[in-house]
């Protein structure tokens, strides 16, 4: 039996290595029915690539106000109070209560 088989076996072993082929072909990462994933994913990678470059963009803007050559004043006074937790007198603060759960929380601790 196994004599009758030797020519079959190459033309078998490429069978199944053409199914296997033509199935990734169809259905595997980069195949045909995975185009409106590739799709979508470039959309959001897109997107993505959009609001980092807006972000960039701002920040180059924001760096180049803080180079000696073009120091803005009040960028850097922003920037400070941010930084440094302050106000001016002249700037009103709103101040926001602790909401009603931590209230009654610190006071069961107290």
């Amino acid at each position: 039996m196994p004599e009758q088989m030797k020519p079959y076996l190459p033309s078998v072993f490429l069978l199944f290595l053409i199914v296997y082929l033509g199935v990734q072909a169809l259905t595997g990462q980069r195949g045909l029915l995975s185009g409106a994933e590739r799709d979508a994913l470039l959309t959001k990678r897109e997107a993505q690539l959009a609001h980092l470059t807006e972000q960039r963009r701002d920040l180059e803007v924001r760096v180049r106000y803080l180079r000696t050559e073009s120091l803005s004043k009040d960028l850097l006074e922003e920037r400070a109070r941010a930084v440094l937790g302050f106000a001016d007198p002249r700037d009103y603060v709103v101040r926001v209560n602790a909401p009603a759960a931590s209230a009654s929380a610190q006071a069961s601790i107290s």
